[in-house]
């Protein structure tokens, strides 16, 4: 039961997400899958690193600066395909593509970008935690905290939800002109950085758990209000729609 509950905390609402907005657009499908592959890259690396310096291999914090950056790297390599992809498909007959749902929408791209790498990132930070709560046994037991598979879902979660949004104000960002071109990406790396390196905490003798749910969340809800400014949405807009 602790392991479908855990299940689901984590991937219920990206499952939602991917049912009514990906599932049924194609081009959304491959991007979301491109991107996974392209994280999976990324981590390829991060690990050759980790194993070729060994004085440092017991230590996550050397290792975890390095993961986000691999990422990030791997994320703007993304965004480079996605415009040689966008000028073919310019140059294609647009009859076709939108009869085959190969439209080409720069949000929904880098919506579908951004939920690609959060999935298969939240997969890799639970699976080997659900495949534990299957068997038996009592988490804790040993002194540990009773709160590990459950927070651990709620982190996983949030780091799927933080990579959607991540990688949508990211394209979007380096669409536009002005400062917003370079504070979108660095708001990107730094709020990555800061949730990746944070969960070091978790590995305590006395994790915090809480703190790192509450700080990742807020990071989420200041992405989601980031994505709004860039989509151009503000309060006005809002009460005049209301109205």
């Amino acid at each position: 039961m602790e392991c479908a509950g855990c299940t689901l905390i984590a991937f219920g609402v990206p499952f939602s997400m991917f049912v009514f907005t990906i599932a049924h657009h194609p081009f959304r499908i491959i991007i979301a899958m491109t991107s996974a592959f392209f994280w999976l890259i990324s981590l390829l690396l991060s690990s050759l690193l980790w194993f070729a310096v060994v004085p440092l291999r017991n230590q996550l914090a050397f290792a975890v600066p390095f993961t986000v950056l691999f990422q990030e790297i791997f994320r703007y390599l993304f965004y480079r395909l996605i415009k040689k992809a966008e000028f073919a498909l310019q140059k294609a007959q647009m009859q076709e593509l939108t009869a085959k749902g190969m439209v080409f929408d720069r949000f929904a791209v880098a919506y579908a970008s951004g939920y690609g790498f959060g999935l298969i990132s939240g997969t890799f930070a639970i699976v080997n935690v659900l495949s534990d709560m299957t068997g038996p046994g009592t988490i804790g037991i040993f002194g540990h905290s009773p709160d590990f598979f459950i927070a651990t879902a709620f982190l996983a979660l949030c780091i799927i939800l933080l990579n959607t949004f991540w990688g949508v104000i990211f394209y979007t960002s380096l669409d536009k002109d002005g400062i917003h071109r370079f504070i979108g990406p660095a708001i990107v790396v730094f709020t990555h950085m800061l949730f990746s390196c944070m969960t070091l905490l978790n590995r305590k003798s006395t994790p915090t758990y809480s703190i790192s749910i509450v700080i990742g969340y807020v990071l989420l809800v200041g992405m989601v209000i980031y994505t709004l400014i860039l989509r151009g949405f503000n309060i006005n807009n809002i009460r005049q729609r209301l109205n």
